[in-house]
């Protein structure tokens, strides 16, 4: 056999094999981000049991904060039904801050631009369908 005809069987070998199985990627797009003061944490959760519990999250990220946009990307991640939160850390303290009635004081936004509503919203409000197979892009503003 020539190289070229062992090259080409390799090639054409390669192509019809199994493809490699991968779950898909998830992008997570926070917009409105107000300046670059600290930073920006994200919660991925995967059920109402645990979502705004940040200890349960399936997934948590912290990127520098930039002011209009951060992504976070998670790869590989399965099917199923998510809800994200995140928030502008301003001052680098790991919680968000909140005035004397609750109010949170530092930005902050749920999948879905789920709005509180006396209270954080519930999963089925911020949850979306994650099908483990494409790849997907979510976005949702941070409110201040």
């Amino acid at each position: 056999m020539t190289f070229i005809r062992m090259t080409s069987m390799a090639l054409l070998i390669a192509s019809t094999g199994a493809p490699f199985a991968r779950a898909a990627d998830l992008t997570v797009k926070v917009e409105d981000v107000r300046d670059a003061n600290g930073s920006v944490l994200i919660a991925l959760y995967d059920s109402e049991a645990s979502f705004g519990k940040p200890a349960l999250a399936k997934l948590r990220d912290r990127a520098k904060a930039s002011k209009g946009e951060v992504t976070f990307v998670f790869h590989d991640l399965p099917a199923g039904t998510y809800a994200a939160s995140s928030f502008q850390d301003e001052d680098d303290s790991g919680k968000l801050k909140s005035n004397s009635l609750g109010v949170p004081t530092e930005g902050f936004g749920f999948s879905n631009d789920a709005q509180l509503g006396g209270g954080p919203p519930k999963f089925p409000q911020a949850s979306f369908s994650f099908d483990g197979k494409t790849d997907k892009v979510v976005s949702f503003s941070l409110n201040y």
